[in-house]
């Protein structure tokens, strides 16, 4: 692990997002509740936020962190054919909440195409990237063209 002891706490936030790309009538039985293993959201919503809270277990040489928020939001975009998911976390630590929010976002993905796969085995997760962060000795870093 990377000696974080003599750096300064200071407040970071982090924002990943992903999307899972998904037949239309597979979107229509996410947003009716109607999806074989129950409300697909909740659950999607709830796996991405435990797995943010136990990065360090799932990433070698991670940092355990005491995060203090998470958020995790998933909209249904039918015109694009897919749900938007997106991680928001926030702490005051030494290093930042990058992988934390990055986790967030692919177990939430994964959950989603579990509990659909049943109905769609071709949907795609795709594009899970880090949007932004802030804090620490590196300052803040936005992904160019990505919308805030």
């Amino acid at each position: 692990m990377v000696d974080v002891g003599p750096k300064a706490a200071t407040a970071r936030e982090a924002v990943a997002r992903a999307a899972v790309r998904m037949r239309p009538a597979t979107l229509r039985l996410i947003a009716a509740g109607r999806a074989p293993k129950g409300d697909v959201i909740a659950a999607a919503r709830l796996a991405g936020i435990l797995a943010a809270k136990r990065t360090a277990e799932l990433i070698p040489l991670c940092h355990p962190l005491a995060l203090e928020a998470i958020d995790l939001d998933i909209a249904l975009d039918r015109r694009a054919g897919c749900a938007r998911l997106e991680s928001r976390v926030r702490l005051v630590a030494k290093t930042g909440a990058e992988m934390e929010a990055l986790v967030a976002v692919a177990v939430a993905a994964l959950t989603l195409y579990d509990m659909c796969k049943a109905v769609d085995r071709a949907m795609v997760i795709d594009a899970i990237r880090l949007v932004r962060k802030t804090g620490g000795k590196s300052g803040t870093f936005t992904r160019p063209g990505e919308r805030q």
